[in-house]
C-alpha cells in the first residue's frame, strides 16, 4: 500500500473518530485485552528483532528500549486502560460567550485530524501513541525504525483488530512497513492527509525531519539536560538526584548528560558524587578544573557539552557562580529538562526564572519530566519547542480547536 493511499484512508478514518464518543474507550479497553492475550506472538516478533538488534552490535541502553517481556506488555495494556478511563479531551468548551447582536460563541476542543509519528527502537510507543491518538480522536500513520519492524507489526496487528471488533475503523493506526530514509521523507511532505508530524527519537532524527517536513512538526525527545549543584547544596541530596538522573534508566530522554558544580561546592561534591556514580561504572567526563577532583575522569571535549549520550556518560564542569551554570545550560540544553540543587531560595528563583527549558526543577530528579508523573497521564512525547505544546504532551495537547457559532438569523 502506498503512503498516499495509507493517508486516504486514514482521513476517511479521522472523520469517523471525530464522532466517535463512547466508542473509543471501548475500542481502548478491547486493545488492552487483545494485548495480552496476543503477547506470545507479540514477544516471538520482539525477540527476533532484539537478535537482529545484537548481531548489528546495538549499544546495552538501546537495546533495553528494544526489548519487550510479559511484564512490559502488561505494562503497555495498562498504560491502553489507562488512557480508556481518562476524560474525553474532545467536545471541552474552552471559552464562550453571546456577544451584544445575539450571537453565541463558543471555542470548543476538536481532534486534529490525522498524526504521523516516526520513531525508533522502542516498541512501546507503538501501542502508547495508538491509544492517545484514538482517545483525542486522531488517525495515526507510524513509522517506527527498522531495528522494531517486526514488533511494532506485531503489535499494530493486534491494535486494529481490536479496534475493528469494537466498531471503530482498523485504519484508525496504521503502520508504515518501508523502514528506508525515502519513506520517511515521503510521509514528511504528506501534507495533503497528515494534520502535524511528531518525531520521537534521538537528535539526528529529531533534525531531519524539522529540516525536511513540510507538514507542520512538533519537535519532541531530545534530552541533554542538565543538574547544577548550586554552593550552598545539601551535597547528600545532590549526590542521590544525581545519581537518580544519570543512571536509573540512561536511554530516556530525561535523563541527565551534563553536571555543573559551583567552584565552592566542587571540593566536596565532585568526589562524593564521583564514589556514587562508580557502582554503576558511569564515564566522567570533566573538564580541567573538575579533573583535579575526579583522578578517574577523561578530559572533556566542547562536544562532549552537546550531546545526548543516552548512556553510562556524563559530562561534568566546574563553574564559578550561578550565572555562569544559566548560562552554560541556555548555550548547551536542548530546552527538556534541568535541575539546580540549593538551598537558597534567592538561587532557586534565579534559576527557575532564567533558564529556558520546557521543565525545570529545584531539588528533584529530571527523571521526573513524564506525563503520567505531571499528573497528565499517558503521553506523546516530550515538547522542547514553544507553540502549540511544552512540555509532556498528554491528550489536551492532541487536540486543537474551533468555534462554534450559534445565531438566530444575523447578517452583517
Amino acid at each position: 500500500m502506498t503512503l498516499q493511499e495509507m493517508g486516504a484512508r486514514a482521513k476517511k478514518a479521522s472523520r469517523a473518530l471525530a464522532q466517535a464518543g463512547a466508542l473509543k474507550d471501548k475500542a481502548l479497553l478491547e486493545a488492552a485485552k487483545a494485548l495480552v492475550a496476543g503477547q506470545q506472538e507479540i514477544l516471538e516478533a520482539n525477540r527476533e528483532d532484539v537478535a537482529a538488534a545484537q548481531e548489528n552490535g546495538m549499544s546495552e541502553s538501546l537495546l533495553d528500549r528494544l526489548t519487550l517481556t510479559e511484564s512490559r506488555i502488561r505494562e503497555m495494556a495498562e498504560a491502553v486502560e489507562d488512557i480508556a478511563k481518562e476524560e474525553d479531551p474532545v467536545g471541552k468548551v474552552l471559552s464562550g460567550g453571546v456577544r451584544p447582536n445575539g450571537l453565541k460563541i463558543e471555542k470548543v476542543t476538536v481532534p486534529l485530524g490525522v498524526a504521523g509519528i516516526i520513531f525508533e527502537a522502542r516498541p512501546n510507543v507503538t501501542s502508547d501513541a495508538a491509544a492517545l491518538c484514538l482517545k483525542a480522536g486522531n488517525a495515526v500513520i507510524l513509522r517506527g525504525g527498522k531495528e522494531a519492524f517486526r514488533s511494532n507489526r506485531a503489535v499494530v496487528a493486534v491494535l486494529r483488530e481490536a479496534f475493528e471488533k469494537a466498531g471503530l475503523p482498523g485504519d484508525a493506526v496504521q503502520l508504515v512497513e518501508d523502514t528506508s530514509r525515502a519513506s520517511a521523507k515521503e510521509l514528511m511532505g504528506l501534507t495533503e492527509y497528515l494534520d502535524v508530524l511528531i518525531p520521537r527519537g534521538g537528535a539526528g532524527l529529531i533534525q531531519a525531519v524539522v529540516e525536511n517536513a513540510k507538514v507542520p512538526v512538533i519537535e519532541t525527545g531530545v534530552g541533554n539536560c542538565h543538574v547544577y549543584v548550586d554552593e550552598n547544596a545539601d551535597v547528600s541530596m545532590a549526590v542521590e538526584i544525581v545519581f537518580n538522573g544519570k543512571t536509573s534508566r540512561p536511554s530516556v530522554c530525561n535523563a541527565v548528560e551534563t553536571l555543573l558544580v559551583h567552584k565552592a561546592i566542587a571540593p566536596q561534591a565532585l568526589p562524593a558524587i564521583s564514589k556514587r556514580l562508580s557502582e554503576k561504572r558511569v564515564e566522567l567526563r570533566a573538564e580541567e578544573k573538575a579533573r583535579a577532583f575526579l583522578p578517574d575522569s577523561v578530559p572533556a571535549s566542547e562536544e562532549d557539552f552537546k550531546t545526548e549520550f543516552l548512556d553510562y556518560i556524563l559530562a561534568v564542569k566546574v563553574v564559578d557562580s550561578l550565572e555562569e551554570a544559566v548560562e552554560h545550560i541556555n548555550r548547551y540544553s536542548t530546552g527538556h529538562s534541568e535541575c539546580i540543587v540549593t538551598k537558597s531560595l534567592e538561587s532557586a528563583e534565579y534559576f527557575t526564572s532564567a533558564v529556558d527549558s520546557a521543565a525545570v526543577y529545584v531539588n528533584a530528579s529530571t527523571r521526573f519530566t513524564d506525563g503520567g508523573q505531571f499528573g497528565l497521564g499517558a503521553e506523546i512525547g516530550i515538547s522542547t519547542q514553544k507553540l502549540h505544546a511544552r512540555g509532556p504532551m498528554g491528550l489536551a495537547e492532541l487536540t486543537s480547536c474551533k468555534y462554534v457559532v450559534r445565531g438566530t438569523g444575523q447578517v452583517r
